[in-house]
């Protein structure tokens, strides 16, 4: 006989991962695993058998983790759709003072097209329209992730606020704002990013040991854009002084 299922309790057996979370799974799983089974050493290891479970994960769409905290993306409609859901979306925010005056910065910022030679992984960005515009990111293990973008809030020389679109595989939202500090003190510059990954909070976690954390990355993006703008190039060479951050 089935066990009862009583009001309040889940299902194991229940689709609680949405669509294009699944795919995600699929794909880093997929990365993981052959990865853990061509390499030897600890991290090896580890990812074999997590790629394993990214990958029941995906092509069974349940998530036990989702279970325990009684989330179900395959319910929310989300998946093509650009929310954020904030139960499993990761934050960033991050923040750096450039000695360049407001509208220099803006302007190069605002040119999406830019934003490649500061952001290591980004591959491309092409703009449509005004507004519009299509994403190419490098992901986790050599991975890459496409989405289309659009703008919903603008202010020259103060801020610029983006979504991706409906369909994006990695639903995102987030700011840059630009202060001027007055007094010769330079402009600062704040991001501030929320994303959910391909494969999930999992997949997020697990980035981090291909050092591609997305704090680490945008602390990374804004180092390099002071760089750029303050010097007018990326240093090559080791030795060179840092950005400073705020």
């Amino acid at each position: 006989m089935f066990d009862k299922i009583w009001p309040g309790e889940s299902n194991p057996d229940e689709v609680n991962v949405g669509d294009y979370e699944r795919i995600g799974s699929v794909v880093t799983g997929a990365v993981f695993f052959t990865y853990g089974l061509a390499r030897k050493g600890l991290l090896a290891k580890i990812l074999a058998p997590v790629g394993g479970y990214l990958l029941q994960r995906g092509l069974r769409g349940t998530c036990a983790i989702y279970q325990a905290f009684q989330i179900n993306t395959a319910r929310q409609g989300g998946n093509a759709k650009a929310t954020v859901h904030a139960n499993r979306a990761i934050k960033v925010k991050r923040a750096v003072t450039i000695n360049k005056p407001v509208s220099e910065l803006y302007s190069f910022w605002r040119n999406f097209e830019n934003l490649p030679s500061i952001m290591d992984h980004l591959e491309a960005v092409t703009v449509k329209d005004k507004d519009h515009s299509h994403w190419v990111a490098k992901g986790p293990a050599g991975t890459k992730v496409e989405w289309d973008a659009e703008i919903f809030r603008e202010k020259e020389n103060e801020v610029i606020a983006w979504k991706s679109v409906e369909g994006s595989s990695v639903p995102n939202a987030g700011t840059v704002q630009f202060t001027d500090l007055g007094q010769e003190r330079g402009t600062e510059v704040l991001v501030e990013l929320d994303y959910e990954p391909p494969a999930g909070v999992i997949g997020a976690a697990f980035a981090k040991l291909f050092g591609e954390e997305p704090n680490i990355q945008v602390q990374e993006d804004l180092r390099h854009f002071k760089q750029k703008m303050e010097a007018g190039e990326l240093p090559t060479t080791t030795g060179q002084p840092s950005a400073r951050e705020s």
